[in-house]
C-alpha cells in the first residue's frame, strides 16, 4: 500500500496530512503543500481534481516542490498502483485513434525519429502505467496515462501539447 506525507511549509515543516489513496483536493486538509516525504509513487498535481502541472514522484523525501518546477503548492494525488507484468500501448498521430498508429512495449526516447511520426493526439493504454513528455528524452511536462482510452490529450488537460516520448512506470518506490 501506498502513503505519501504533505507538509505545509518547506523542510518537512507545519502541519501535515498522510494520504494512501488518490486525493482530489487537500485544500480541506491543508492550506497549502511545499514539501512531502514518499513511501512508494504517487503523481501529483498543482490543481485539483488531478488538472494542471503533473509530477511523478518516487520513494523519497522532497523539502521544497520548487526544486523540480511544481510551483508553490501541490493540490491533489493520485497513488500509482503496483504494476507487474507487460506494458502495451498504441499511440496515433491523431484525436479518435486516427491516422499513423504503432505499439509501445518499452519506453520511447522520440517518438517523430522512431516512428517518423509528428504527433501523437490519442492512445490506448493496454498494459501497464506510463509517463508521456512533451519533449524527446523524457524531459519537459509529463503527463500519467493508466490503462484506458484516451480520444485526445485533451481528456487529460493537455490541448495542444506536443508528446514527444513515453516511458514505463516500472518503479514507483
Amino acid at each position: 500500500m501506498g502513503k505519501i506525507i504533505f507538509y505545509e511549509d518547506r523542510n518537512f515543516q507545519g502541519r501535515s496530512y498522510e494520504c494512501m489513496s488518490d486525493c482530489s483536493d487537500m485544500s480541506s486538509y491543508l492550506s497549502r503543500c511545499t514539501s512531502c516525504r514518499v513511501e512508494s509513487g504517487f503523481m501529483v498535481y498543482d490543481r485539483p481534481n488531478y488538472m494542471g502541472n503533473q509530477y511523478f514522484l518516487r520513494r523519497g523525501e522532497y523539502s521544497d516542490y520548487n526544486s523540480f518546477g511544481m510551483g508553490d503548492s501541490i493540490r491533489s494525488c493520485r497513488l500509482i498502483p503496483q504494476h507487474r507484468g507487460s506494458y502495451r500501448m498504441r499511440i496515433h498521430e491523431r484525436e479518435n485513434f486516427q491516422g499513423q498508429s504503432h505499439e509501445l512495449m518499452d519506453d520511447c526516447d522520440n517518438i517523430q525519429d522512431r516512428y517518423r511520426m509528428p504527433d501523437c493526439q490519442s492512445c490506448n493504454v493496454m498494459d501497464g502505467h506510463w509517463l508521456m513528455y512533451e519533449q524527446p528524452h523524457y524531459r519537459g511536462r509529463m503527463v500519467y496515462l493508466s490503462p484506458g482510452e484516451y480520444r485526445s490529450m485533451r481528456d487529460v488537460g493537455y490541448s495542444g501539447m506536443r508528446l514527444s516520448s513515453a516511458r514505463r512506470i516500472m518503479d514507483s518506490c
